[in-house]
């Protein structure tokens, strides 16, 4: 009869490398003699690894966060698909308690860790921008489909680009997103034309902005429109990030530095 041990060498037998998720400075340690190095990911390189992955936003849920820290390490050209990785992570807090055996699949590469990983904006902001557009392709305006467009960041050079369709309502406020009633007037306000501006912080520095940029030398997927054409064009032309709910097939997509980086169904997020 098997072992505990024995079954459980099972979880990390073959493996092709080993992530580590925000490890301490002891735990760390231990895999100094280890035949490579382990990729650490982490908000900062805390333990000083020579492989490390940035977590820019710290994920509650295990699974996510594990998924972003593959895809990160896809991006670093440190595994490829087939690779089988074994990550130690917290899951009840505190020290790593949990070890998950990963397979790295392509499908892993969503555009999610390109995202948020070294935008100009703060991360933070740009995942509550993402989870309003998420949430207004799930349920729409009053039950209808409804397309919006937000820029975050380089807010200055983004105002430049682009002109005023109608009163700015949020000129002499100083709501930022995130806030629960601020996402709702979003919401509301999304229905009207024009974009949304928000600061590299989190400000709503406008509604309602017609994008200027020249759309000349951006490459976009057929069949997206005008808001598409507007959000990849002003990636390109400034540091900010644009996110766009599509009114007719309800997918939001990210476009950072004039290109498309990432395409969600809100119903599958």
């Amino acid at each position: 009869m098997a072992t505990l041990t024995e079954l459980l060498d099972d979880l990390v037998a073959d493996v092709d490398g080993v992530i580590l998720f925000s490890p301490s400075g002891s735990y760390y340690e231990r895999f100094e003699d280890a035949d490579e190095d382990p990729v650490v990911v982490a908000p900062e390189n805390a333990v000083e690894a020579e492989t490390f992955v940035e977590l820019p936003l710290e994920f509650e849920n295990v699974r996510d966060r594990i998924r972003f820290g593959i895809e990160g390490a896809m991006e670093h050209d440190l595994f490829e698909e087939g690779d089988v990785v074994a990550c130690a992570v917290s899951v009840f807090g505190g020290d790593t308690d949990s070890v998950v055996r990963v397979r790295v699949s392509e499908s892993m590469r969503s555009g999610i860790y390109d995202l948020f990983a070294n935008s100009r904006a703060d991360p933070n902001v740009i995942r509550d921008v993402f989870e309003v557009a998420i949430e207004l392709g799930k349920k729409g305006q009053k039950g209808k489909p409804v397309g919006a467009l937000f820029v975050v960041g380089d807010a200055g050079k983004v105002m430049n680009k682009s002109r005023p369709l109608s009163y700015n309502p949020f000129e002499k406020s100083h709501v930022h997103v995130g806030d629960p009633i601020v996402n709702v007037m979003l919401k509301e306000f999304s229905r009207l034309d024009g974009a949304f501006v928000v600061s590299d912080s989190g400000k709503i520095v406008s509604a309602y902005r017609y994008l200027e940029p020249s759309a000349e030398g951006v490459d976009i997927p057929k069949g997206l429109g005008a808001r598409h054409m507007a959000g990849g064009a002003i990636t390109r032309d400034t540091n900010a990030t644009a996110i766009v709910l599509s009114e007719s097939d309800g997918l939001v997509r990210a476009f950072k530095g004039g290109k498309l980086i990432l395409e969600i169904d809100p119903e599958d997020y």
